[in-house]
Parts: structure tokens; sequence; C-alpha cells
């Protein structure tokens, strides 16, 4: 299994905490937003590789952080997906795209945003993710706010939580259960990828993605609990910082 850290945004919500800095390089309660991605994922017996995939402009930046990286036991490889701005930015499906081919991926890959900090534990995720074999699982979280959750795709699940239907922010959702971007995407899914960008070339948003797979094909959820931030702005920020302070 490798894990594939999606880290090629601009930030430009965060430029008066962030400057140079990407987003996924800021510092929470000490240590990269990074690092506490890795101290959660590590402990994941079947990770062999951890791929970062950055932009052109902030490349180095992740080349110099990895070399400092001692403490894992699995290799962590830089990937710049070329772009230099964010108008001409690959988006989140489009960088999952070009890691895949870059990379010439043929394994299972679990994905998850760079700007997720989060505190729980990933084995019974990856446990009910591998149950479902071929299928796509993707994290879900009780946001507990209608009014957060027109933010990000809104999810119903069934019985056996799998998906039955999904609304990319939506002015009036029905439920506070939305879609993380945390994804476990089985091997032979990986070229569904290629397959929804030929279609409907739209690179950017994540959720309408999962919104297409789910029409065409099965995908489950997996409910997470615990502390999460999706780091997307200078408030979500300057909570997540407190609130990891505290820890």
């Amino acid at each position: 299994m490798k894990a594939l850290i999606l880290a090629a945004g601009y930030g430009t919500r965060l430029q008066e905490v962030a400057k140079d800095t990407p987003k996924a390089l800021l510092p929470i309660a000490g240590k990269p937003i990074s690092n506490h991605i890795l101290d959660r994922i590590k402990g994941l017996n079947e990770l062999n590789e951890v791929i970062i995939i950055t932009n052109d402009k902030f490349y180095n930046n992740f080349v110099s952080w990895a070399e400092e990286q001692k403490d894992f036991p699995f290799k962590i490889n830089i990937v710049n997906d070329g772009t230099r701005t964010n108008e001409d930015r690959l988006g989140s499906i489009g960088d999952i795209e070009f890691a895949i081919k870059q990379e010439s991926i043929d394994d299972d890959v679990l994905v998850v945003g760079g700007d997720n900090l989060f505190d729980f534990n990933l084995d019974e995720y990856i446990h009910f993710a591998q149950s479902q074999r071929t299928a796509v699982t993707i994290g879900l979280y009780d946001i507990e706010s209608l009014a957060e959750a027109t933010k990000f795709g809104v999810v119903g699940i069934d019985d056996s939580n799998k998906i039955i239907s999904f609304f990319e922010k939506p002015a009036e959702p029905k439920s506070t259960l939305i879609a993380m971007c945390f994804y476990y995407l089985p091997k032979n899914s990986l070229n569904l990828v290629e397959d929804y960008l030929a279609q409907c070339k739209k690179s950017d948003t994540a959720g309408d993605y999962i919104r297409w797979l789910h029409e065409g094909f099965e995908v489950y959820g997996f409910r997470f609990s615990g502390k999460w931030y999706d780091i997307g702005s200078i408030e979500s920020y300057n909570e997540a910082q407190e609130k990891f302070k505290s820890n």
C-alpha cells in the first residue's frame, strides 16, 4: 500500500500566515501539518511508501523538509506536478492521476488531503476499506452543523455504509455527514480516475469525482470520530492551532 498526500495547492486563503510556506508545511502545535499526518499513518503495517505531490513553486520546500525526516519507516517521495500558479493547477483529481502515471503505481493507494489535521487511528478504516475488496472507501465525518456542511460534499449512506447520495456543497444540506479528503483506492480502481477525467474534464473538485463514482460503481464510507480540521482558512488554522496546543 502507498499513501498519496495531496499538497499541490497554493494556499491562497492562507496568505496572511503562509506567505512562502506551502499549507501542508505550516506548523500546528510545533510541527508541520505533514508531520501530523505521517505520525498517524506510520503505524499502518502494509504501508511501504509515502508520495507527496506538490507543485513547482513549493517543490524545493518539500524536498528540504523530506531530507530532515528520519523517524518514519517508509520512503518519502516528493513529486512535482509542474505547475507554477493557482491558475494552472491540476486540481486534486488531476494530481492523483498525475501521481499514478508518473510513479507507475500498481498498488492500493490511501489518498489524504495535505490540509487534513486529525487525531484518530486509521487501523479500523483500513480494515473496513480492504474488506470492501474492489470498492473505493471514503472517509466521512459528522460536522454537526448544517451551516458548515454547505462547504463540503454531503453524503447519504445505507445500513451497509454504501454511499447512496452525494451532494457537493449543497445550499440546503439534508444532513451534517460530510466527505473528507480521505480515499482508499484499491489498485484495480485506479484506472477509473483516468476514465473520469476523460469523460468529465473536471480535475479540480474531488467531490465531483466521488459523485460520478458512486453513480456508476459501489462506493463505501467510513465514519471517523475524533478531532478533524480542514485547514482551508485562517480561522480554521487558528482554531486547530489552539486545540492541538492543548493536547
